[in-house]
């Protein structure tokens, strides 16, 4: 009996996370489609996550993501799950074969022909004369045809473009525009208000559909399950998505300034640790 539980046990651990989580399903007795109802998740990706083909999803966020949701809704421990697809994408990526380079005896039929060889000779040639006479130029000024401007003229049209430049670039405004969200999967829950309450826009965006947000709304601001799932551009420029974790955000900002400000706050702790590292190299 011992070693009958030992190996039903070996059996256990060697199931791949996708088996454990369909095995408690059918123990549940629950279909696909109830679980991809209850958990927003389409039933091709739970089909994949069953499988193990991780890599039929869209990325490594959306696998561990899935899974969790997938886990909570069986009542099955979501650290251990996640744990353990982490440990089969990280086995995935570590089988795959190396691609080796076989170098193999030229094809007489494929050397170029003598026409196209005095045709890259002569490319060849050309290239070199025209670097030969850019550097020539570049690096002995005096030996060109003499200026059509006095030396002062010249100082004075620099001087000119030196001083607008700092003008033109202090004149360049901060990028404007209408805010668009779309959404990158299917069945994403989202609603936008504005800073009364007032609804704006609701509904369950499957993959491609966008909302822009009015730009005579005041304060508005968004309610979602899936903030990973919506792609966000401010004017045309794509901004940092809202979190990229399977978490519920309510009442975020998400005007122009706003949105703008959380991309300037995202870059800021990368260069302070950038600047953190560096310092004691410096000291």
């Amino acid at each position: 009996m011992e070693d009958v539980h030992s190996e039903d046990d070996v059996a256990t651990q060697q199931a791949s996370v996708g088996t454990q989580l369909r095995e408690a399903r059918e123990a549940a007795g629950m279909e696909l489609e109830q679980v991809a109802a209850e958990t927003r998740i389409p039933q091709r990706h739970l089909v994949s996550i069953e499988q193990g083909d991780f890599a039929a999803l869209p990325s490594r966020t959306y696998a561990i993501g899935f899974s969790r949701t997938y886990a909570r809704l069986l009542d099955l421990d979501d650290r251990e799950v996640t744990d353990r697809v982490r440990a089969e994408l990280a086995s995935t990526q570590n089988e795959r074969p190396e691609r080796t380079t076989k170098l193999e005896p030229g094809d007489p039929a494929r050397v170029p022909g003598r026409g196209l060889a005095w045709f890259g000779l002569i490319a060849a040639v050309l290239l070199i004369g025209g670097i030969y006479a850019f550097y020539s130029s570049y690096f002995s000024p005096g030996l060109g045809p003499a200026p059509l401007q006095e030396p002062e003229a010249q100082v004075a049209q620099a001087n000119g473009r030196t001083a607008s430049a700092p003008a033109q670039a202090s004149a360049s405004p901060a990028p404007t525009g209408p805010v668009v969200f779309t959404s990158t999967m299917d069945g994403t829950w989202v609603k936008f208000y504005d800073a009364n309450g007032e609804r704006l826009y609701e509904a369950q965006m499957d993959e491609g559909d966008t909302y822009t947000i009015p730009s005579d709304a005041e304060g508005p601001q968004v309610w979602t399950g899936r903030p990973y799932a919506l792609a966000i551009t401010v004017g045309g420029r794509e901004v940092p998505r809202l979190s990229e974790e399977d978490e519920i955000i309510r009442d975020v900002p998400v005007s122009p300034e706003a949105l703008l400000a959380r991309g300037e706050n995202t870059a800021a702790p990368k260069a302070n640790e950038a600047g953190t590292a560096a310092a004691p190299a410096t000291t």
